[in-house]
This record gives structure tokens, sequence and C-alpha cells, in this order.
């Protein structure tokens, strides 16, 4: 790992009230871009950040969240995503060997790995992200600069 990437993973693990460590990758895209728009829109989205805190496996938020990224021509029929090990979405819908106890094992963990297949190409993108907790809206609504 590059002393760059060492030290953008320290800031996240440092975040305000944070509690996991989220890694999410998307892979097989057009382009780094469109891998990067999927990445972000998942990673910065409030609504999966405070699913992660909750260790709650709420698959239609990230999938909502790759669906509203800005990508075009995106075809959701092909979109697989993964917790970890967990194959949870296969072709832009639950995946039928999914269980959600499966689910709920990866979420509870303190660092979690998002994984988006697009079948679009073969450019990958990762970013780092954390949860959203109850601290973080405590730290930073007691906070004035």
């Amino acid at each position: 790992m590059s002393l760059s990437q060492e030290l953008a993973q320290m800031i996240v693990r440092d975040g305000e009230g944070a509690t996991k460590f989220i890694t999410v990758r998307v892979e097989q895209g057009r382009d780094i871009d469109e891998c990067r728009k999927i990445a972000y829109a998942i990673g910065h989205s409030p609504l999966v950040k405070t699913a992660f805190f909750a260790s709650d496996p709420n698959l239609g938020r990230i999938l909502a969240a790759i669906g509203y990224a800005g990508v075009t021509d995106l075809d959701v029929n092909q979109i697989n995503l993964y917790l970890d090990d967990v194959w949870v979405a296969k072709q832009g819908g639950r995946h039928p060997d999914y269980q959600e106890h499966d689910g709920q094992r990866v979420m509870k963990q303190s660092e979690i790995t998002v994984r988006v297949t697009l079948a679009r190409g073969t450019a990958n993108a990762t970013i780092w992200t954390c949860d959203l907790s109850h601290d973080y809206v405590s730290i930073n609504a007691d906070y004035r600069s």
C-alpha cells in the first residue's frame, strides 16, 4: 500500500464518530469516471452510511445510490452487488440464494467491503468511507467555526 493510500485510510478511520471503515469497489465499468461516480454515490449517501451504522443490510439503499449516480445507459440488469463475500444482488435484483442473516453478519463487522460489478468493461475504482453515527451528528451539531 502506498503512503498516500495509507494516509487516506487513516483519515477515514479517524472520522468524527466513525465506527465502521467501508471500502467501496466498483468493477467492470466502461471507464474510471463512471466507476468513481457510482463509488462516490454509494460512499456519500447518508442513507447508505446510516444503514452501515445500524448494521442493516439494506440492499435497496445501495442499489438506489447506484441508480442515481448519473451514469448514462447503465443496464441495471447487469449489476451484481457483494457485501464482503456475500453475493446479495444478482443482475440488478436480490440474489435468489441471499439470506438476510449473511448480510447481517457482514454489516456487524467494523470493516466492510462493498463490491459492485457493472459488466460494461475493464475499468475499476475504489474509495473509502465510514458510517454515519449518532456521535457524528452530536459532534458536528455542537461544533462552531
